[in-house]
């Protein structure tokens, strides 16, 4: 049974909505895939760019480390707090609400609540973690999270707005952790005299 305080967000934006989606309808076949395949894999590659922040700082002050090893759980952090104000709000997906809408991708099913947009909070609150230990590293996270965030409106699943909303909490989720994290620059830099040495890097002194 269809949940009775499920939320209609279509009046806030879902003529933008279709419009975007209109554009996906008419574009050709391989930008569709291309961007249904970015969507639903691309969280990935900011995985990928932790990997190479996490290598670049083993030669690093064991302040930049302590950001990096940071990124992943800030990451878990904003995912947390999103899946509860998600909870909280039910909005049905676009998809079933507007249900005449042709999309890319296959709508989720009933209970798959719409706002914020995990996908977006995720890739920015990857971004901002990164940006804050690699600012290189951070700006090319950053602008592959404006990508992913585009992309979920593009395939149809999500309104323009849950993409708005998660990339705010994204960002500010993130940006609190991230600037503690340096704090644990000391704990690093012992962390690097024992056992985890040679994952963590020998590195400089903290700042």
């Amino acid at each position: 049974m269809a949940d009775l305080l499920a939320y209609d967000g279509s009046g806030i934006d879902g003529g933008l909505y279709t419009t975007v989606t209109g554009w996906a309808q008419d574009a050709p076949h391989w930008l569709d895939q291309a961007v249904r395949t970015w969507s639903d894999l691309g969280l990935g590659v900011f995985a990928v760019l932790m990997l190479w922040a996490w290598w670049q700082a083993r030669g690093a002050d064991s302040a930049v480390m302590a950001r990096v090893l940071a990124a992943p759980v800030i990451v878990v952090f904003a995912y947390a707090v999103n899946s509860v104000l998600k909870s909280l709000v039910h909005e049905v997906r676009p998809c079933q609400q507007l249900p005449a809408t042709v999309t890319v991708e296959t709508c989720p099913g009933p209970g798959d609540w719409s706002f914020p947009s995990n996908h977006t909070v995720i890739a920015f609150a990857a971004a901002v973690a990164l940006f804050f230990a690699y600012r290189r590293i951070g700006a090319i996270a950053l602008g592959l999270a404006v990508l992913m965030g585009a992309s979920r409106v593009w395939i149809g699943v999500h309104y323009p707005h849950d993409v708005a909303v998660g990339v705010l909490i994204g960002v500010l989720v993130a940006i609190p952790p991230a600037l503690l994290a340096a704090r644990l620059g000391p704990l690093v830099e012992r962390l690097r005299g024992g056992a985890l040495g040679p994952l963590l890097g020998a590195g400089q002194v903290a700042a």
